[in-house]
């Protein structure tokens, strides 16, 4: 698949209704929650992408058993965990893995670990997990391919975060549930996929308060119990980007099983731009008119995501008028810029931030996807786009993304994946 394409297609407006699968930033956790107890958990709505099966490969090579017991449902069962040792190139891979340590500490006592991977939009440090990790008793000690964490015991403690981070306060939560006494998270992330995690451990035997919020309460217990099954919340990241979809073509989409209050900061901007969005108690309905500028700045939730700002790029670079973004939280994600200028964006980088100046028409080119959300804007972009748009390094898309073709197919685009022998459409 590394060699694959997806070939895009001016596709006019897009109709109908597409299912949002389950998060993928919020199963990564989930799954490795499995580690806390030795008796099994279920869970529902597991996207089928390649993060997954990396960390599906992961979790067998240390004993923790994930059996597919029907499509992305999953049983995992932790008591046949026997080591600590992850595989350092598949832990590299991508930047999720590191959920690893705070869950296995307590069983296997040290981990080894290779340095987190990923996107490539500028420095991902772990700094903030290593402060928490080592507030409730763990040691690092940092080697040149991979780190090891050793701890004997852990114990609660205060911990207050210096930047928000969604992956250090999940990273805390799940090593801080069997520590013993009280863990007090501070400045701790909002999102949604920390109060998914929160919810699975507290159905778990734990005892977690305040997920979603600055402030959230960990009182260790001795063992957590299995026994319990847990749905993923839908991907609010994969439901924005068709939100926008209905803007660049002018269409008309419904994304069923979404939680529209997650992604509130996002159908606000969406309507502050033009567009119409209506919701009910699980679903929402997007359509696109002339839409107009407008300046954007991303942020920690509940402020609109950095992982919506590229696919929201591109529907700026179709707005009337000039627009403007500043990512605060990955200030260097902009490696999509270059790749719309291909196709006839107006576009440019001053200063960290993004200048746009909305054009009447894209044209078909080869762009290349440096990551999931860039790819996804690059195929909106193509939707909208005379002629044919090649996009590459689709395996970027795939991290993300389970049957995005099928997915975008089914509302009447027009996108083929293609491998280097034959073709396929999906």
């Amino acid at each position: 698949m590394d060699n694959a394409w997806f070939e895009v297609r001016k596709s006019g407006p897009l109709t109908g209704e597409v299912t949002i699968p389950g998060a993928k930033n919020s199963a990564l956790a989930l799954v490795v929650a499995g580690c806390l107890t030795d008796e099994t958990i279920t869970i529902h709505d597991i996207p089928a992408i390649r993060d997954i099966l990396l960390i599906k490969e992961l979790a067998e090579d240390i004993g923790l058993h994930m059996n597919e017991k029907e499509k992305n449902t999953y049983e995992l069962t932790g008591r046949h965990i026997t080591s600590g040792k992850l595989d350092l190139a598949k832990t590299s891979d991508f930047r999720a893995s590191y959920y690893f340590v705070g869950a296995l500490l307590h069983k296997v006592k040290t981990v080894q670990i290779g340095y987190p991977g990923g996107d490539d939009f500028g420095s991902r440090p772990i700094d903030q997990h290593v402060k928490a990790l080592s507030a409730l008793g763990a040691t690092f000690d940092f080697k040149q391919q991979y780190y090891e964490v050793t701890s004997e015991k852990l114990t609660g403690a205060e911990i207050t975060f210096d930047v928000i981070t969604s992956g250090a306060t999940i990273n805390a939560m799940l090593a801080a549930a069997k520590a013993e006494g009280r863990t007090t998270l501070h400045n701790a992330a909002k999102d949604p996929e920390v109060v998914d995690l929160a919810n699975l451990l507290n159905l778990m035997g734990a005892k977690i308060k305040g997920a979603g919020t600055e402030k959230i309460t960990i009182d260790g217990v001795e063992s957590l119990h299995g026994g319990i099954e847990h749905t993923v919340i839908p991907d609010r990241l994969i439901a924005g980007a068709f939100l926008m979809a209905a803007g660049v073509t002018n269409g008309r989409i419904t994304v069923k099983n979404v939680i529209p209050e997650h992604l509130a900061s996002c159908t606000n901007k969406l309507i502050e731009l033009g567009m119409t969005i209506t919701e009910d108690d699980d679903s929402m309905t997007a359509s696109g008119t002339a839409l107009q500028g407008a300046r954007i700045q991303t942020g920690m939730y509940p402020e609109l995501a950095t992982d919506l700002q590229q696919p929201l790029t591109t529907l700026l670079t179709l707005a009337a008028g000039s627009s403007t973004i500043l990512d605060k939280v990955y200030p260097n994600r902009n490696g999509h810029v270059a790749e719309l200028k291909k196709l006839g964006a107006d576009i440019e980088v001053v200063d960290h931030q993004i200048l746009i100046h909305g054009v009447a028409k894209l044209t078909g080119a080869t762009v290349k996807a440096h990551d999931v959300r860039a790819g996804t804007s690059l195929i909106l972009a193509g939707l909208a786009a005379d002629g044919v748009t090649k996009i590459t390094d689709v395996k970027h898309i795939q991290r993300g993304y389970e049957d995005i073709v099928g997915l975008f197919t089914q509302l009447g685009a027009n996108i083929t994946l293609h491998q280097p022998e034959h073709q396929t459409q999906i």
